[in-house]
């Protein structure tokens, strides 16, 4: 048989979503909106959720064996759930450190002496953020399931070679971590309230009317993107999915 024999089509897939933002504006309730959707928690972020749009939720993780435990059982047993949301991976990097510490035999202070130090402690950390992105992956290929990843945001100040130093803001992740939530997905959308400037030039103040908005282009602000040829901000709406319409998996 000819490789050339073996080219087809690739066949469309559920979604990848990484929803990051600052406490309060919604990434957990956004999440919820997901069809038919199960939370793996490693924190208890649905309080937010009303009671009649709360999801099915694992347990809260209190190991990293818990986690694993929680991921193959909707790998390997039959269930009708059409989205796992993973609340929140910024929890989960406070778990990994303080598991990758607790069972280094040199019983290390801190998550930089681990494992003999110079980033070694930090890279353990990474391959186990890794594995989480390989499990859900499975999950979205071979069980068709949408996966939304939560993350907390912070702020990095970027310092490149042909631009002047600038903040901007990015996941509450060690460096390495980030990538399986970045690269690795279709849409990565930063959740913001809606700004306006009011007053005179040098007294102009920032505010807003509580209106929320998720930005999945490209920006130097904070990191985003998409797969999908979004090019605008996308309103948040109680209760509403942002991208139902957009992505067909979601319809």
């Amino acid at each position: 048989m000819s490789i050339l024999e073996t080219i087809s089509k690739p066949a469309g897939r559920p979604a990848i979503i990484t929803l990051l933002g600052d406490a309060g504006l919604g990434k957990t309730s956004t999440a919820a909106t997901f069809p038919k959707s199960i939370f793996i928690r490693a924190e208890d972020g649905l309080q937010s959720v009303p009671t009649d749009r709360m999801p099915d939720a694992f347990p809260i993780i209190e190991t990293v064996d818990n986690l694993w435990d929680q991921l193959k059982s909707l790998i390997r047993e039959e269930h009708d759930y059409k989205t796992v949301v993973i609340d929140s991976v910024t929890a989960l990097e406070r778990l990994f450190i303080q598991h990758i510490v607790d069972t280094d035999d040199k019983k290390p202070k801190s998550i930089n002496q681990a494992l003999g130090g110079y980033g070694a402690g930090l890279g353990a950390v990474a391959t186990l953020h890794q594995r989480v992105r390989k499990a859900c992956g499975y999950l979205n290929e071979k069980k068709g399931m949408n996966i939304v990843f939560i993350a907390h945001a912070d702020t990095e100040t970027m310092d490149l070679p042909d631009q002047e130093p600038y903040t901007r803001y990015t996941m509450r992740l060690g460096k390495k971590s980030q990538a399986p939530y970045t690269d690795d997905s279709d849409v990565v959308g930063f959740l913001k309230l809606k700004m306006f400037t009011k007053g005179d030039d040098g007294k102009k103040k920032a505010i807003s009317n509580g209106d929320r908005v998720i930005d999945c282009t490209a920006s130097a602000a904070n990191v985003s993107k998409n797969r999908y040829g979004i090019k605008e901000l996308l309103p948040l709406e109680e209760g509403v999915n942002p991208f139902t319409g957009i992505i067909k998996s979601l319809n």
